[in-house]
C-alpha cells in the first residue's frame, strides 16, 4: 500500500510540498479551512505563484484531492501541518493558525503515523504547543503517534532551488520520530539534515532568517550614510563582493517584506524575552532599522522633488512595483504598503503598476493601477521603483520621467537618483 500523506495548510508552503509528495507516489490529501481554495484546487486552479494551472491538473490527474474535512487524516501515514505563524497586532507571535490545525488532526490519528510541524515557530513549541494537543486526545507521543519539526525553506520564485535540491532539516521528539521523518523527506528531497532536536531544527530556521534580517539592516542603514557623505553604496557592495571570501553582499531597499525576514526573528526575540527576560538586541535594532525604510524612501522623495521646485503634498507619484519579491504576484508584508500610505498621508496622489498585481489597495481603499506605463511616467511628477521586476526597462523609464527614484539601485542612467 502507497503512504498516504494529508498536508495541512495549502498555500505557498503546504501545496508545493503537496506536490512533491504526489510526485514521489505518496498519495496526498490536501487539508485546507477555505472552501474556495479547496474548490479550486480541486478544479485544477491554482492560487500560488510558483504552480501553474497546468501542474495543480497534474497533481490531481495523480491523486491528488484537497478538502475541509479533518476526518481524512484518519487515512493518513503522514501529517505535516504548513499553516501561517503571523505576529498579533502587538507584534508578538500568533500560534492560533498550529493551535486550531492540531485540534483538528489530534482525534482522527491513526497509531503509527507521524506528524510534523514545518510552520515556522519559536524553539519550544512542538514539545510544549503540539505535544500537549496531542496527547490531551489521548495520544502517547512517542509511542501510538510519531512526532518531529522540519523548518520550511521554500522561496517563492526561485528557480533554483527547489523542494528536491534544498536539504531539509527534521529533528524528531525521539529518535524513532526523527527516523521516520528522515524516511518520509528522503523520499523526495535529495539531502535531509538531522538535527540534535526539535529545538535545535526550530532554532535554525530562525537563525537563517535572523542573518539576513541583521545583514539587510546593515546595508539599509550604510545606505542612508553613505548618501549623506556623497558615496556611492551600490558601487561599494559591487566592489566588495569580488572578495572571495569572509564576505557576503546584501543589498539595500525600501523595506523588508515576505513570510519570513519581517516576521520570524520577532519569534526569537520574543521567546527570549518571555524565557531570558533579556532584550535580543541585534533583532530589535535590525526591525527598528528596517521597518523605518519606508519612511526614509519617502523622505529621499521629498527632498528630490523639493530639489526640483515641487513639493510632495499635490504631487503626482507612480509607484513601480507592489509585491515583496521581483516577478511574484506575492504582496505579504510588502514595505510598498507603507510607502503609499505615507505619501498618502503626505498628501500625495498615488497611483501604481505591477505586472503581476491586477488590484491593489491602502487601508481599503482602490489605488489607480495605469495601464500605459510609458505615458503614466511622462506625466508624473515622480516616479519610485520599489520593485525590480523583470519587465521594467527602468532606465528607459526614467529616461521619460521627470524624476525616478530607484530604491533597488538597477538603473544605470544619471536620469535616475539611486537610493
Amino acid at each position: 500500500m502507497p503512504l498516504v500523506a494529508v498536508i495541512v495548510g495549502q498555500g505557498y508552503v503546504g501545496l508545493p510540498l503537496a506536490q512533491a509528495t504526489v510526485s514521489a507516489g505518496i498519495r496526498t490529501i490536501g487539508l485546507d479551512t477555505r472552501d474556495d481554495i479547496v474548490l479550486r484546487l480541486n478544479e485544477g486552479l491554482s492560487h500560488v505563484d510558483d504552480l501553474d494551472d497546468s501542474a495543480i491538473a497534474a497533481m490531481v490527474a495523480g491523486g491528488y484531492r484537497a478538502s475541509t474535512d479533518a476526518s481524512v487524516v484518519a487515512e493518513a501515514d503522514i501529517v505535516v501541518i504548513c499553516v501561517p505563524t503571523p505576529l498579533s497586532v502587538l507584534r508578538e507571535p500568533d500560534l492560533g493558525a498550529v493551535r486550531s490545525a492540531t485540534e483538528a488532526v489530534a482525534p482522527h490519528l491513526k497509531p503509527g503515523s507521524l506528524v510534523v510541524l514545518e510552520s515556522t515557530t519559536y524553539p519550544g513549541t512542538t514539545e510544549e504547543v503540539v505535544r500537549p494537543i496531542l496527547e490531551s486526545a489521548g495520544h502517547s507521543v512517542g509511542q501510538d503517534v510519531l512526532l518531529a519539526y522540519s523548518p520550511e525553506r521554500i522561496d517563492p520564485g526561485n528557480q533554483q532551488y527547489t523542494i528536491r535540491t534544498t536539504p531539509k532539516i527534521v529533528g524528531g521528539v525521539d529518535e524513532r520520530s526523527t527516523a521516520a521523518a528522515v524516511d518520509f523527506y528522503g523520499r523526495f528531497i535529495d539531502r535531509v539534515v538531522v538535527a540534535r532536536g526539535t529545538r535545535e531544527a526550530e532554532t535554525a530556521k530562525l537563525l537563517e532568517n535572523t542573518y539576513r534580517h541583521i545583514n539587510i539592516a546593515l546595508v539599509n542603514e550604510m545606505a542612508r550614510f553613505c548618501h549623506e557623505l556623497g558615496v556611492d553604496i551600490w558601487d561599494v557592495i559591487s566592489v566588495a563582493e569580488t572578495k572571495p571570501f569572509g564576505f557576503q553582499a546584501f543589498r539595500p531597499g525600501p523595506g523588508v517584506g515576505g513570510h519570513c525576514i519581517p516576521i520570524d526573528p520577532n519569534y526569537l526575540s520574543y521567546e527570549i524575552r518571555r524565557r531570558l527576560g533579556e532584550p535580543f538586541r541585534f533583532i530589535e535594532l535590525a526591525e527598528e532599522i528596517n521597518r523605518g525604510m519606508p519612511a526614509y524612501v519617502v523622505e529621499r522623495l521629498r527632498r528630490g522633488l523639493e530639489s526640483r521646485g515641487r513639493s510632495l503634498s499635490g504631487a503626482q507619484i507612480l509607484l513601480l512595483g507592489v509585491t515583496y519579491k521581483p516577478n511574484i504576484s506575492d504582496q505579504r508584508e510588502s514595505p510598498a504598503l507603507e510607502v503609499g500610505l505615507l505619501l498618502r498621508a503626505a498628501g500625495a496622489e498615488v497611483s501604481f503598476h505591477d505586472p503581476h498585481v491586477e488590484a491593489w489597495r491602502l487601508n481599503g481603499d482602490s489605488v489607480d493601477r495605469v495601464a500605459d506605463l510609458d505615458s503614466a511616467a511622462s506625466r508624473a511628477d515622480a516616479v519610485v521603483l520599489l520593485q525590480a521586476h523583470h519587465e521594467y526597462d527602468v532606465d528607459q523609464i526614467a529616461e521619460r520621467s521627470a524624476y525616478l527614484l530607484d530604491t533597488r539601485g538597477i538603473s544605470t542612467t544619471a536620469k535616475a537618483e539611486r537610493l
